[in-house]
């Protein structure tokens, strides 16, 4: 054998290139490279990972380049499906930490997560030993608690028989009074959102008598660091019982597992609700900022038809954004623009339509829930990015699309054929 070093160019490659999907794989442990010359190189992209704001994290904790620290969302997500993460318990906690969840839409948002994870930074400062404890108020459609970092759970979706549904902070102010009757948390987190974090928080602040530190970013036991002034100031206050936190407050729980043992209420005091939900207002998608959107339809260069779109828009309920090049074409005005340069969005749900993914735009795209790409190239970045990718031209997906929303909406929407429906075709023939 050789002693000769021999390159790999396409290794050489996938490193040089952050959007390809091995370039986690690579980076994750490989540590110092070998560069054309002979010469060692680190990789300073390998220290920390985008957070979904597009700004570089780094777990200062977990080591240096090549631990843990240094291993992105995608690279862990794929390490955790390879082998099961360690069980962490809590038998008998000396006090708890409640963590209150917006579970909007019943789904763990991110921000949820950067609260429990605030919540385990803040038992691992005590001396004795604390339990996390989650509490979530609602239908829950998807929320992985375990591996979120919920040693204990308390779920409800209904007070003596009144839902916990819309708007109701009477009803679930209940709730937070009995916990803290019977469970004595040492803190109170909620996320400060327009989800209802901050609103409930403030009331039972109000109700315990505690002064809440509002968007507080950089929280330990002693001291909490607030924003203020529009974000434009921080100012440091002694860390408060109760605290609305601002999201990337701390990095989330990724790499151990919870109990999220259920625990139960002994009694909730009565309440009759003076408050009474209407239900939501209906608002014209085309009027709704984009970064408030929750649904967005966006275009690119590949749509062809802009008539259609604006029509499939409309039929969905879409707000409507565009990439840069859209826009600089004259196709859709400057303040649908998406992405770095434009407007950042934290969609549940944005539909991508021919728009092949430039830095700058999936960078504005980070805190988007679910992400569908639409696209002929079935190698652009927008596709690897995507949760779902449909690969097909745009004006006949987009078609099919309206032909299903009208459908839907004039009632004449066909059921999905099934193993089912066609074994009873085959018996009525």
């Amino acid at each position: 054998m050789s002693d000769i070093i021999r390159r790999n160019p396409r290794n050489e490659w996938i490193l040089r290139n952050r959007l390809h999907p091995q370039h986690d794989e690579l980076t994750a442990g490989s540590g110092p490279v070998r560069g054309p010359t002979g010469l060692l190189r680190k990789n300073p992209h390998a220290v920390g990972f985008i957070g979904p704001n597009g700004i570089k994290r780094i777990d200062r904790s977990a080591g240096t380049q090549g631990g843990a620290g240094g291993l992105s969302l995608r690279a862990r997500g794929r390490s955790a499906e390879a082998a099961p993460l360690p069980l962490h318990r809590v038998e008998q906690p000396d006090f708890y930490v409640a963590v209150v969840v917006d579970l909007a839409a019943g789904r763990l948002s991110n921000h949820d997560r950067d609260v429990l994870g605030q919540a385990h930074q803040l038992v691992k400062a005590q001396a004795d030993q604390g339990a996390v404890v989650a509490i979530a108020l609602g239908e829950i459609r998807d929320a992985a608690f375990d591996t979120t970092g919920a040693d204990r759970l308390i779920h409800l979706t209904e007070v003596h028989g009144q839902p916990l549904t819309g708007y109701c902070p009477e009803l679930k102010l209940a709730v937070l009074r009995a916990v803290d009757t019977e469970l004595a948390p040492r803190y109170w987190l909620f996320p400060d959102s327009v989800h209802g974090g901050a609103d409930l928080g403030a009331r039972l602040g109000a109700r315990l008598g505690e002064r809440p530190a509002v968007q507080a970013w950089q929280v330990d036991a002693e001291q909490t660091v607030c924003r203020g002034g529009s974000h434009r100031t921080d100012w440091q206050r002694p860390t408060a019982r109760l605290l609305l936190l601002a999201e990337e407050c701390a990095l989330p729980i990724d790499e151990t597992r919870h109990e999220a043992r259920p625990i139960e209420l002994a009694a909730i005091p009565p309440v009759a609700p003076r408050i009474e939900d209407l239900g939501p207002v209906e608002v014209d998608p085309s009027k709704i900022a984009l970064g408030e959107a929750e649904f967005i339809l966006a275009a690119g260069n590949g749509i062809q038809d802009w008539g259609q779109f604006h029509r499939a828009a409309t039929a969905l309920g879409a707000t409507e954004g565009a990439s840069r090049v859209a826009v600089d074409d004259g196709n859709m005005p400057r303040f649908r623009q998406v992405g770095a340069t434009g407007t950042w969005v934290t969609a549940r749900v944005y539909i991508a339509v021919g728009i092949s993914g430039a830095i700058q735009h999936l960078q504005g795209i980070g805190q988007c829930d679910k992400v569908v790409a639409i696209n002929l190239d079935g190698g652009c970045d927008m596709i690897k990015r995507a949760d779902l990718s449909v690969i097909g031209d745009s004006q006949g997906i987009l078609g099919e699309l309206l032909a299903l929303a009208e459908a839907r909406q004039n009632g004449t929407e066909t059921p999905p054929v099934t193993a089912n429906t066609r074994e009873e075709e085959r018996n009525v023939a």
